[in-house]
C-alpha cells in the first residue's frame, strides 16, 4: 500500500532531492573520496559487501516522491488548519499556559538546547545540568519533599513508577494491593493498571474521601487536587496509611502547591505529577515533563535521572548525574526502572518558567486562576446550579441533572470546551489563560447570568493554605527582566556542547541533523495549543497526520500496524513485550515468561522484560560479538516450553550486521516464541531491509534517532512500536480515546492517547522531505561514514568488531583496553581529552568496558569527520608520548583533561607540558575553541555527598 500522506502539491524539484542534499552531509565528491578510502568504487558495492543478502528487502520503499521544504510546510499548514483550537477548560491534568517568548525562542526553538544529548559527559553539560537542578529544586520546594528527579515521561507513567517504588520499599511479607483514589485522573488510573498486571500487583480503586477501606495495601495513590477539582486534607488518609504500613503517593498539581499545603508536609512519601502548566504547551498530549519527588531514605530507589552537585579537580562546584549505578545501563534487569530518555527539554522550559516568574509570580498566576474558578462557582450558585465541592483550586464540578451534554454543546458554540463528566455533571477547569470573558461565556452556557460571579469567595480552606516558603534560592529572584533572562539562558547554553557546535559521535544514539524545517511546525498554535481530550473532530488534522505517519513507518519497517503512543524508546519496548504477553495469553500460553536477551543488549531491554513480567535469560555472544548460536539453542532447549520472546538489536549493539539473524528468528519461532528486534539501530536499515520481513514480530522505533526528533538534552523521545498482524490486537489503547488503539489492547502505555503527539510533525516532515530515495541515501550515508571512520582510525585504535568483509554497520567500537594496559591511559581519559579538542566524546564503555563506540550519522560532512579523526589520531600521538616517557604517566594532558581557561591562566601552572599543548593541540583550535566551564568532575564525591537541589541561600554568604 502506498502511504498517501504526501498529498500532491505543485512544486518544481531539483533532479536530486534538495532537502536530502542538505540533510546528508557529504557531497557526492566527498562520498566518492570516502568510498575510495574504504576500498569501494560506489555505495552499492559497499552495501552489498556489508549487508547480508538474507535480510535485504526485495522491494523499494513504496512512499511518494520527496517534497521540497516549502511544499512540506505547505502540506503541514493544510493539516494544521484542519485542527480547531478552542479555549480548553477540560482539565484532567492538562492546562492552558503562556510560554514566555524568551523561553519559547531561546529554549524550545533553540538548537543549542534541543540538539544536546543526555548529560553523561558532565563537563560539557553544565548548562543543562544547572537548568535541571533548578527543575529539581522547583519540584522539591513545591512538594515539600527533599529529593526530586530530573523529570519523568508524564504524570501517568510517574504514578506507575511510584507504585513500583512503593512495592520495592515495602517491608511486608505479603505486600497486598495498591489502592488508588477514585478521584485520580482517569488516564493515570489506567496507566497504573497496565503496569500492574504483568507485575502481579492488584490495583483497587475506591472513594477515599471518607478514609481508607478495609484491606491490605502496600501503597496508596491520592490526587491533589482531585480530578473532580475537590481539595481535601490529605493528612487523615496519610495517617491511616502509615498505621497500616503503606506508602503514600500524592499526584499533585505544582501550580496549586503555591497555594496549598504541600504533600510532603502532610506526610506523603512520594509526590508525582506533571510540570506541563509551567509554560509548556498542550501539544495534543505531549511531550511534557512529569516529575517525582521522594522523602529522605528512599532516594536510591528513585527511577529516572537525578542531577547532583559535586566538585571538579580544582574543588570548584560542578553538576553531574548522580547515583547512576542504579540505572538500567548498569543494573539491567535489576534496575529501578527501564527509563532511559526522560523529558529534559520540557523540564528546562518548566524550570525557566519558574526562574522567570519567581515565587511571587507563580503565586499570582495561581491566585488569578483560583479567582476565575471561584467566580464561575459563585455565578453558577447564584443561578441555581449546584456545585459539588465547596473546596477547590482551579476546577469546578457542576451538577446539572440530564443537561450535561447540552451545557457542553452550548459552551462549544461559544468557543469553549468543557468536560462532560457524565450525563449529570460538567467539569470546568480554569488556568493561566482564563480571562473574564471566558467566565461570562461559561455562565451563559449554563443559562445563568454573569452578575453572580462578582460575589466570588475563596474556595481554599484556611487549614489547607500553604504557609511554608518556596523557591528561596537566588536563581528564582535574579532574572525577572527579559534582558536578564535572555543572558542567563545564553550563559547556560554557552557552557555546553550540542550539535550546533560540533558533531556528537555517540554510538547507538544517532545524533543526526534536526532540520529547522522539521522543527518549525511544532510551535504553530494549531499543533501546540490543542488539548489531548478535545473532541476528536477538532483534531482532524492531527488524526490524519498521525495515521499517515503510522502508515509510513509500517511501510518502512515491514510491519502491519504501528502505534505512536509510547513516548520513549523504553516505553516502546514495554509496549512490544506486553503485546507479546497478550498474544501468548490469548492462546492459553500464559506460562511463556522467559525472555532471551543477548549479553550485548542495551540495558533497557532487560529492565523492560522484567517490567513486562518476564524472566530474563542471557544468551552469550561469541568472540566476533555475534549471538552465540550454540548457546542460543541450548537456552531454547532449556526453556522452550516457557519461551516467550527474544530481544535482539539489529544491527547489533556491537555495530555489525550479524549474518545469522534469520537463523536466530527461525529458532525462536520454532520453539513457539516471538522475536523482538530493538529498533535503536534502524538508521542502518531504512530502505535496505525491513525487520518485519526478515523474521521480527515487533520492534520499537526511536523517532528521536532515525527519524530526527531531537534528543533535547535527554528527552523528549518517541518510541512507537510496529507489529505483525497477529500482534496488532494487543497494541496500546486508551480509556478516553477509542480511536487511539484496539478495543482488545493491553491498555495505555502513556497518559496521552497518542503520546508525545506535539513533536510527531518532525518525523512526518523528515519522511516527506527525504522521500524513498533520500531515506535510502541517508542509510547508505550512515554506513559509509562509519566505515570511513573505522578505516581512518583502525591504524591507531583497534576496531573491536567487524562483520562480513571486515566492515561495520553504522557505528564502530574503538578498543582501548590494550592501550590502557600498556600506558595507563583509559577510555575515559580519551573522552575527557576530546573535550579540549572541542568534541563530545563517543559512547564510553558501552557495550564493552574500556572502549569508545562511535557513530557519525549521515549528517556530518567530510570536513567534520576528518576533524574528529584528526583529534583522535593526535590523542593517540599523545598516548605514545606517555608510553615513551615524554609525558609523565599521571601528569599529562590526558589525565588532566579537560583544561579550563581558568586553569591555563593560573599563576600556579606546575605541569610538565605547556599551556599550549593543553589548550591548542591542533592549530585549527585557535580559530574556534570551546572552553569547558569545569575540569574533570569527581563522580564518587557527588554520590558520597548527595545534594540534588540548589544550595540554600546561606551557602552563598561569605
Amino acid at each position: 500500500m502506498t502511504a498517501q500522506f504526501f498529498a500532491p502539491v505543485a512544486s518544481p524539484q531539483h533532479p536530486r532531492t534538495a532537502f536530502a542534499d542538505r540533510h546528508i552531509g557529504p557531497s557526492p565528491d566527498e562520498r566518492d573520496r570516502m568510498l575510495a578510502a574504504i576500498g569501494y568504487s560506489d555505495a552499492e558495492a559497499l552495501i552489498d559487501a556489508a549487508v547480508p543478502a538474507a535480510i535485504r528487502t526485495s522491494r523499494p520503499l513504496d512512499l511518494p516522491p520527496a517534497l521540497s521544504e516549502s511544499a512540506a510546510l505547505d502540506r503541514l499548514r493544510e493539516l494544521a488548519a484542519r485542527n480547531t483550537v478552542l479555549t480548553s477548560m477540560i482539565g484532567l491534568g492538562y492546562h492552558g499556559t503562556i510560554t514566555p517568548g524568551v523561553i519559547m525562542r531561546n529554549v524550545l526553538e533553540n538548537p543549542g538546547w534541543y540538539t544536546a544529548y543526555t548529560p553523561y559527559q558532565p563537563e560539557i553539560s553544565q548548562g543543562r545540568l544547572e537548568a535541571l537542578l533548578n527543575f529539581q529544586t522547583v519540584v522539591s520546594d513545591l512538594t515539600g519533599l527533599p529529593v526530586a528527579n530530573a523529570s519523568m515521561l508524564d504524570e501517568g507513567t510517574a504514578a506507575a513508577e511510584a507504585m513500583a517504588l512503593a512495592h520495592r520499599v515495602s517491608k511486608r511479607r505479603d505486600p497486598g494491593a495498591f489502592l488508588v483514589d477514585a478521584d485520580a485522573l482517569p488516564q493515570t488510573i489506567e496507566v497504573v493498571r497496565t503496569r500492574a498486571v504483568p507485575l502481579g500487583i492488584d490495583v483497587v480503586t475506591a472513594d477515599l474521601s471518607g478514609g481508607l477501606p478495609d484491606g491490605d495495601f502496600f501503597g496508596v495513590l491520592l490526587q491533589y487536587p482531585g480530578a473532580s477539582g475537590a481539595v481535601r486534607d490529605l493528612e487523615p488518609v496519610i495517617a491511616q496509611a502509615r498505621e497500616r504500613g503503606a506508602a503514600v503517593v500524592a499526584a499533585a498539581d505544582l501550580l496549586a502547591l503555591t497555594l496549598l499545603r504541600p504533600p510532603g508536609e502532610s506526610g506523603a512519601d512520594i509526590a508525582v505529577g506533571s510540570a506541563q502548566r509551567l509554560g509548556v504547551p498542550y501539544g495534543f498530549g505531549g511531550p511534557h515533563a512529569g516529575y517525582m519527588a521522594v522523602r529522605e531514605g528512599i532516594q536510591r530507589q528513585l527511577p529516572g535521572r537525578l542531577v547532583g552537585v559535586s566538585v571538579d579537580a580544582d574543588g570548584a562546584t560542578a553538576h553531574r548525574l548522580a547515583l547512576q549505578t542504579r540505572e538500567q545501563h548498569i543494573r539491567r534487569e535489576k534496575a529501578t526502572s527501564n527509563i532511559c530518555t526522560a523529558q529534559v527539554l520540557l523540564a528546562v522550559m518548566a524550570s525557566m518558567y519558574a526562574v522567570y516568574h519567581g515565587p511571587e509570580g507563580l503565586a499570582a498566576i495561581a491566585q488569578r486562576t483560583h479567582r476565575r474558578a471561584a467566580e464561575i462557582a459563585a455565578g453558577l450558585r447564584a443561578g441555581g446550579v449546584e456545585i459539588v465541592h465547596d473546596a477547590f483550586f482551579d476546577t469546578v464540578l457542576a451538577r446539572v441533572p440530564g443537561r450535561a451534554a447540552d451545557v457542553v454543546a452550548a459552551a462549544r458554540e461559544r468557543g469553549i470546551n468543557l468536560r462532560r463528566a457524565d450525563a449529570d455533571h460538567v467539569g470546568i477547569a480554569c488556568d493561566e489563560t482564563t480571562v473574564p470573558a471566558h467566565v461570562t461565556a461559561v455562565l451563559e452556557a449554563f443559562g445563568v447570568p454573569a452578575e453572580g460571579a462578582a460575589a466570588a469567595a475563596e474556595a481554599i480552606p484556611d487549614g489547607l493554605r500553604r504557609e511554608s516558603p518556596y523557591l528561596t534560592h537566588p536563581v528564582f529572584h535574579a532574572h525577572r527582566s527579559e534582558t536578564a533572562m535572555l543572558r542567563y539562558l545564553r550563559k547556560l547554553q554557552d557552557k555546553d556542547i550540542a550539535l550546533d557546535r560540533s558533531m556528537i559521535p555517540l554510538g547507538s544514539c544517532t545524533m543526526k541533523l534536526n532540520a529547522t524545517a522539521e522543527m518549525e511546525p511544532i510551535t504553530w498554535p494549531q499543533f501546540a495549543d490543542l488539548h489531548p481530550f478535545a473532541p476528536v473532530d477538532q483534531a482532524a488534522g492531527y488524526v490524519e497526520l498521525i495515521g499517515e505517519l503510522e502508515d509510513a513507518l509500517a511501510e518502512i519497517t515491514g510491519y502491519a500496524k504501528v502505534s505512536v503512543q509510547p513516548n520513549a524508546g523504553s516505553q516502546g519496548e514495554l509496549a512490544g513485550l506486553l503485546a507479546i504477553r497478550g498474544y501468548h495469553a490469548s492462546r492459553g500460553e500464559e506460562h511463556r515468561d522467559v525472555c532471551l536477551i543477548p549479553s550485548s543488549a542495551h540495558g533497557t531491554n532487560a529492565a523492560s522484560a522484567v517490567m513486562a513480567g518476564m524472566r530474563v535469560v542471557v544468551v552469550k555472544c561469541d568472540e566476533g560479538g555475534n549471538v552465540d548460536l550454540d548457546d542460543l539453542h541450548a537456552k531454547i532447549a532449556e526453556h522452550g516450553e516457557r519461551l516467550s520472546a527474544i530481544m535482539v538489536t539489529y544491527p547489533s549493539t556491537h555495530g555489525v550486521f550479524e549474518e545469522t539473524i534469520t537463523d536466530v528468528c527461525a529458532a525462536v519461532h520454532d520453539a513457539g516464541g516471538q522475536v523482538y528486534v530493538d529498533g535503536a539501530n534502524l538508521n542502518a536499515l531504512v530502505g535496505l531491509a525491513r525487520p518485519g520481513e526478515f523474521g521480527s514480530d515487533v520492534s520499537h522505533l526511536n523517532l528521536h534517532k532515525t527519524f530526527c526528533i531531537p534528543h533535547g538534552g535527554g528527552g523528549p523521545g518517541v518510541g512507537p512500536i510496529g507489529v505483525r498482524e497477529h500482534l496488532a490486537p494487543f497494541l496500546p489503547n486508551h480509556p478516553l480515546r477509542a480511536e487511539a488503539g484496539p478495543e482488545t489492547g493491553v491498555g495505555p502505555i502513556s497518559a496521552a492517547p497518542w503520546g508525545s503527539a506535539g513533536i510527531l510533525p518532525i518525523s512526518w516532515a523528515y519522511i516527506a522531505m527525504m522521500g524513498p530515495d533520500g531515506l535510502r541515501a541517508a542509510t547508505e550515508g550512515a554506513i559509509i561514514g562509519a566505515n570511513y571512520l573505522a578505516a581512518r582510525l583502525a591504524p591507531h585504535y583497534p576496531i573491536l568488531y567487524t562483520g562480513r568483509n571486515g566492515l561495520v554497520a553504522h557505528e564502530c567500537i574503538a578498543d582501548l583496553r590494550r592501550i590502557t594496559k600498556e600506558t595507563g591511559i583509559t577510555a575515559e581519559d580519551v573522552a575527557k581529552r576530546l573535550i579540549d579538542y572541542g568534541f563530545h566524546a563517543p559512547t564510553l564503555s558501552f557495550p564493552v568496558a574500556g572502549t569508545l563506540m562511535i557513530e557519525p550519522t549521515e549528517s556530518e560532512d567530510l570536513a567534520e569527520l576528518d576533524r574528529f579523526c584528526d583529534a583522535m589520531i593526535e590523542i593517540r600521538r599523545e598516548i605514545r608520548r606517555v608510553a615513551e616517557g615524554a609525558y609523565d604517566g599521571e601528569d599529562n594532558p590526558l589525565k588532566n583533561a579537560p583544561h579550563t581557561a581558568a586553569a591555563l591562566v593560573s599563576d600556579d601552572w606546575k605541569h610538565a607540558y605547556s599551556r599550549e599543548e593543553a589548550a591548542y593541540p591542533l592549530p585549527a583550535l585557535r580559530e574556534n575553541k570551546y572552553w569547558p566551564p569545569v575540569r574533570r568532575i569527581d563522580q564518587a564525591y557527588g554520590d558520597r555527598n548527595l545534594v540534588c537541589s540548589c544550595p540554600p541561600p546561606d551557602a552563598y554568604e561569605e
